[in-house]
């Protein structure tokens, strides 16, 4: 028998490896730059130093919470938490939090769970879209194959559920509830609509599971563990649910205006990979309904994109076809509906920034 004192593994894997680094709040806090539409947080004397550092809390709680004593497991697990991210989701738990007492150590463990359980899909999705880069990275399932990228995914989420579970019943409830609705939009999305269902409405509904679902969550989560009015929950739950369809309508349009330096997405990823996206959809009504410059270009959508040439011509095709200026007024309308959401929350820095943040998610390339 092997002697658990001669070898590195803890139970379950849990542990930093030995040649771990301590990390420093204070240094993970001076290199936090917020996301475009929260910077009424920055300008705010008392909100902008209180999420800063709540923030710097939780990016350290993440590196500890997917350390792993397995070499392997932890390489897997760091792979896309060091690739960076815009943190929206535990940014959102924390803002919230303000509606109460965002001082309670619940609310940073709140943050750190959405962000698990966010990191935990992308692996997954990455391998059901065969994307090959994520975050400017090769993606796990490139460098490391589909069956263990899966099974990191699965592992991250484990640790998210570990720490939820510590949280109480409602929290584990919450979050059980929003990976259902996570799994749900990913299977509808990989079947596609009924025949006796419309494709943009399908659409809708797959990425109001799929991104809604976990936004709302996190706002909610963060309002609950502050002690906040519960009259506020319901707020940012439909506030979430509708932001979050908003971000994912817009970058849908990203895909196809061919601005990648704003995104960090490559234009025309989507049309390549044949993911169903709205401008796609809408130009497909288009063509059914009798537009011929509809039809022409989705002989060129629907062909041969593995070239460079291809692909820009097709993107530069639905970048100046009317369906993409439809598009954008999808997502606004979204982000608008998100924003009267908020109508019931005191006015002040927390109300302003929700707001702001919708109006930037579909400003980012318009």
């Amino acid at each position: 028998m092997t002697n658990s004192a001669d070898h590195s593994w803890t139970h379950a894997g849990h542990g930093l490896p030995d040649a771990e680094p301590s990390l420093n709040t204070t240094a993970i806090a001076t290199g936090l730059q917020l996301p475009a539409g929260f910077a009424a947080i920055a300008e705010d004397a008392e909100l902008g130093p209180a999420i800063t550092n709540n923030l710097a809390r939780v990016e350290k709680q993440l590196r500890e919470a997917i350390a792993n004593s397995d070499p392997l497991a932890d390489a897997t697990s760091r792979h896309l938490v060091e690739a960076g991210g815009k943190r929206i989701r535990p940014l959102l738990t924390l803002l919230c939090a303000h509606l109460g007492d965002a001082s309670l150590p619940a609310v940073v463990q709140a943050a750190v769970v959405v962000e698990l359980t966010h990191l935990a899909t992308l692996y997954h999705d990455d391998v059901m879209d065969s994307a090959p880069f994520r975050r400017g990275a090769p993606t796990a399932h490139e460098v490391w194959g589909n069956s263990v990228a899966v099974l990191t995914g699965d592992l991250i989420f484990a640790r998210a559920s570990i720490l939820v579970s510590e949280l109480g019943s409602r929290a584990l409830g919450i979050q059980a509830r929003t990976f259902e609705r996570l799994c749900l939009g990913q299977l509808h999305e990989t079947v596609g609509p009924r025949p006796d269902e419309d494709p943009v409405e399908h659409y809708l509904s797959v990425i109001a599971d799929k991104t809604g679902s976990l936004v709302a969550a996190s706002g909610q989560l963060g309002a609950i563990f502050a002690g906040a009015d519960e009259g506020y929950e319901e707020v940012l739950v439909e506030y979430g649910e509708k932001v979050g369809v908003a971000f994912q309508l817009a970058d849908d349009v990203i895909d196809v205006t061919g601005i990648k330096v704003k995104s960090g997405k490559s234009p025309g990823t989507d049309l390549r990979e044949g993911v169903p996206t709205l401008p796609v959809l809408l130009l497909r009504k288009a063509a059914t309904e009798g537009d011929q410059s509809a039809v022409e270009l989705l002989k060129l959508i629907d062909g041969d994109l593995t070239s460079d040439s291809a692909l820009a011509a097709a993107v530069a095709g639905l970048r100046e076809h009317p369906v993409t200026a439809e598009s954008w007024v999808v997502a606004r309308a979204w982000a608008d509906e998100a924003i009267a959401a908020l109508a019931p929350l005191p006015e002040g820095v927390v109300k302003t920034s929700l707001s702001n943040f919708a109006l930037a998610v579909v400003d980012r390339a318009s």
